[in-house]
């Protein structure tokens, strides 16, 4: 710092001035009396000349006095200029001349150094390029954040951006930072603010597996900003040589959703490739295209049936469940009064035992409860945990004898995803078949379609065969999801709920609160009954077959992950004598596609937990990830692989965010400007006041130097008359 005026300054108070002059007076005469006294001695002069130097001292400090000194600082301020060269800037959308242009291209001629050597004399500018296309992400509060901590001396900052932030915290984060040390934001928005003509293939979401011979339904999502309706032919090829097409009619400017249907025959390990047909005047068409892997497997669902009489809809669902290949159903019928157990093919005299229960995939409790000749507690409490920790379906489907009413005082009571109505335990019936009738869900939901088009499984739905007798259920409970409704039946709290689900720990529920889905056979055979028990089956099993072994399964959660995503791994483990491992050690190694390798340990889920283990696992790296699950206590391992799909923050053809950076400019009391004027820009800034003169203060009444003095003086005068005689 260089000084260029220096100079005493006083801040006293209106009244310290006349107390200070007074105070003076008085001790001066108190002085001049002491002198006399002493018979003018000369010592005693020196002394009272002293007293009253100190008086005058102490005045002085009533004054306030300071050392003020008054500089220009040295160093000068700083102007850093952020050009934002993230992904999105290579979208075309800025008109130059004829002919449309990068936004990058733009931003050139504003950072080009020449520009801004009119303001080299006032201030150092700073060029600072933010955000590379390398990162994958825009981050406005981190360039913002970091330019105000790299520079003490910043004066001001020009923000050249399209506004698209999609990481890191909120900018206006930073702006607040940026307010409080007065350093204003000159935004100079680029880009235009519509979207340009494009479609994008924004999700393909192929499941881990899929099962030989078995329709497979792939969602799939396309968002459109042409500015017209285009039907379109969709293209998904397999490695193994397969083409599906599909014909869609895509609206313009909107978000379509649909599934793409497909056969697979063979087992093995494909990849599937979606493709859209690049539209004449679409802009990017790099972003019609995803993949994904599948793996296509021989299935062997194992199910279990609990009933009490053999009713129609047990039959029927006994047979059905027995013709599908995939699926090994096992019986246990009750015969409550009779003393004995149904016996025939598929059929178990007992209800399995905890190592025998964990093997099974679905389990359908029927019209059964705790009394006498069916379940006990201890029988509902593993059922309870199978679906809690090993990941198990289960479904409700009770019967005109009420016997699920007494599951109420179990621990099923929490897994019914309805509330019972304990007025009726024996549900309702009524010569006028009834109908069900889809909620939105249900129309979503893949457990429903019974056609391949939603327009043509509603269709469906209206028209299937009635049921004459529906569940004593008031509503459904919070968290759950209801797909069916009574198309005319209702309570105090609405239409009664027919078809609802839910998840339990690692499981799957579902209610059904009917039984004569059995007449949807009625002149189509199985086509519909098989088909939507089958759709239920395998939703409840296909979590816990992602991955299984001899002791071991794994399953993960969300089922088709994303870089970026928290991952959580669960693990089923088995010990060596079969049953449910309480405690132990299993370790998950996961190899990412780069190679690197790291370690998860996964925990019990709980004291209670049936053979449940998790833990987390963020991945970073889009590709195939090996996975190895270990666990010594059971003296095995499981070797699988987890495909993660890429998430691109960066998207070009995005409309620029202006409103992004207004707010910035106007947080920091800075302007918006016009990027396509660089010199006006450089007016801008050229406009802003030089700094002010800063000033350094030293209080001189407060220093620790001066308070020394008067207690040197003090002291010195004490001593002094000590010396001389003066008491």
């Amino acid at each position: 710092m260089e000084s260029s005026t220096s100079q005493f300054v006083f801040n006293p108070l209106p009244e310290a001035f006349a107390v200070g002059v007074a105070f003076t007076a008085a001790v001066s005469g108190l002085a001049l009396m002491a002198w006399r006294r002493s018979g003018w001695r000369p010592i005693i002069g020196w002394l009272e000349l002293l007293r009253i130097i100190i008086s005058v001292a102490i005045a002085f400090t009533l004054l306030q006095p300071e050392w003020l000194e008054t500089f220009k600082p040295q160093n000068k301020p700083v102007l850093v200029v952020l050009a934002d060269v993230s992904g999105s800037m290579g979208t075309k959308d800025v008109i130059r001349g004829k002919e449309t242009v990068e936004r990058a291209e733009l931003v050139k001629p504003l950072i080009d150094e020449k520009l801004w050597l009119q303001l080299k004399d006032r201030m150092d500018v700073i060029l600072e390029p933010f955000s590379p296309a390398t990162t994958d992400g825009t981050d406005i509060h981190a360039a913002l954040l970091g330019a105000l901590e790299k520079q003490p001396n910043l004066k001001s900052i020009v923000l050249i951006s399209d506004g698209d932030w999609n990481q890191g915290q909120p900018p206006s984060q930073a702006a607040t930072r940026l307010r409080m040390r007065e350093v204003p934001v000159f935004a100079v928005p680029i880009g235009s603010e519509t979207r340009m003509p494009d479609i994008e293939l924004s999700s393909f979401d192929v499941p881990t597996f899929a099962v030989a011979g078995k329709p497979l339904r792939i969602p799939f999502v396309i968002n459109s900003s042409l500015p017209r309706d285009e039907i379109i032919a969709l293209e998904m090829r397999s490695t193994s040589g397969e083409v599906v097409t599909q014909e869609i009619k895509l609206p313009a400017m909107s978000r379509y959703q649909d599934a793409i249907t497909w056969k697979p025959e063979t087992p093995g390990e494909l990849k599937l490739t979606l493709t859209i047909p690049t539209m004449p005047d679409e802009r990017y068409p790099e972003n019609n295209t995803q993949e994904a892997p599948l793996s296509v497997r021989k299935e062997q669902l194992k199910v279990l049936l609990i009933e009490s009489f053999p009713r129609w809809e047990y039959r029927y669902l006994r047979n059905a469940l027995e013709r599908d290949p995939g699926v090994e159903a096992n019986c246990l019928l009750l015969h409550p009064g009779l003393g004995q157990m149904g016996t025939g093919r598929g059929y178990i005299e007992q209800f399995p035992k905890d190592e025998e229960l964990t093997k099974f995939d679905v389990v359908f409790l029927g019209d059964v409860g705790v009394e006498k000749g069916q379940l006990t507690t201890q029988q509902c409490n593993a059922l309870q945990k199978i679906v809690r920790d090993q990941a198990a379906g289960l479904v409700f489907m009770p019967g005109f004898h009420g016997f699920q009413a007494s599951l109420q005082q179990t621990v099923l009571a929490d897994l019914l995803p309805v509330i019972w109505d304990a007025a009726q335990p024996r549900g309702w019936g009524s010569s006028v078949p009834g109908k069900f009738a889809l909620t939105e869900a249900g129309m979503r939901s893949l457990l429903t379609k019974l056609e391949d088009s939603d327009e043509a499984s509603s269709r469906v739905w209206s028209t299937l065969p009635g049921f004459q007798w529906y569940a004593p259920t008031l509503r459904a409970k919070a968290g759950s999801e209801v797909l069916a409704i009574h198309s005319s039946e209702s309570n105090s709290f609405g239409r009664v709920p027919l078809i609802v689900t839910k998840t339990y720990g690692a499981g799957k529920i579902l209610f059904m609160g009917t039984d004569g889905a059995w007449r949807w056979r009625k002149g189509v055979e199985d086509q519909y009954h098989y088909r939507f028990w089958g759709q239920v089956v395998r939703w409840m099993a296909y979590q816990r077959n992602m991955s299984r072994g001899d002791k071991m399964r794994l399953f993960y959660s969300p089922d088709r992950p994303r870089t970026g995503d928290v991952l959580t791994l669960n693990a089923n483990v088995m010990s060596l004598t079969g049953e449910p491992l309480r405690e132990g050690t299993v370790i998950a190694q996961i190899a990412t596609p780069s190679g690197q390798v790291s370690s998860v340990r996964l925990l019990p889920a709980g004291e209670e937990a049936w053979g449940l283990f998790n833990g987390t696992f963020t991945p970073i790296e889009p590709g195939e990830h090996i996975i190895e699950l270990s666990c010594a206590e059971a003296a095995s391992n499981l070797v699988t692989k987890l495909y993660i799909q890429g998430t691109h923050r960066e998207k070009r053809g995005q409309p620029a965010r202006v409103d992004v950076l207004k707010e910035i400019a106007q947080f920091t009391k800075g302007r918006i400007l016009d990027a396509s004027n660089p010199q006006g820009i450089v007016n801008a800034i050229a406009a802003i006041p030089d700094e002010a003169m800063q000033e350094r203060r030293v209080p001189i009444w407060a220093h620790p130097a001066w308070a020394g003095l008067l207690v040197f003086l003090m002291s010195v005068f004490w001593i002094g008359r000590k010396a001389a005689g003066a008491f």
